[in-house]
């Protein structure tokens, strides 16, 4: 786990709610704090559609939302004329994302299976932001390969706001 702190915030959030560099991400679950207190838990609601739109968006083995379906929404809480006084996203990676990472780590100790989630962890509050990742396991180790390697990638895709 790394705790990062985000230098250019005004950057950061024209990324996150401007733009699609986060919406490959899987919503865990989003609070936000403005005039009000909105809570997002962002598990898909798979009766909410019929079988044919989720056969043919793809989203019928999928948990979570995907942040591009969120973000519109998440945009429309926070914008205003104030900053909010605090946020919290908790990304998640696809597993599909997770196998690729795995995979272009060269890490064979673990399965995708082995990997109950890697997280983004946003937090923003009393005008800071920081980003902070997080690894869970469906199983006990000692190994840390996959949270150093999931740390180093977190580092290298938020480079460019440190």
């Amino acid at each position: 786990m790394i705790s990062i702190q985000i230098a250019d915030i005004k950057l950061f959030m024209n990324k996150l709610f401007l733009s699609e560099y986060f919406d490959a991400f899987l919503l865990s679950e989003a609070n936000f704090v403005t005039f009000n207190t909105f809570h997002i838990d962002g598990i898909l609601q798979h009766a909410y559609y019929s079988g044919e739109e989720l056969k043919e968006s793809g989203m019928g083995e999928q948990r979570f939302s995907l942040w591009k379906q969120i973000r519109p929404f998440a945009l429309s809480l926070i914008k205003g004329t104030h900053t909010p006084l605090e946020f919290k996203i908790i990304f998640r990676l696809s597993d599909s994302n997770v196998e690729k990472l795995l995979l272009q780590t060269g890490i064979t100790a673990f399965s995708p299976a082995d990997v109950d989630g890697l997280f983004l962890n946003l937090n923003f509050s009393r005008g800071d932001l920081y980003c902070i990742s997080g690894t869970s396991l469906t199983l006990f180790s000692m190994d840390k390969t996959v949270e150093h390697a999931w740390d180093d990638a977190v580092k290298k895709y938020l480079n460019a706001f440190l």
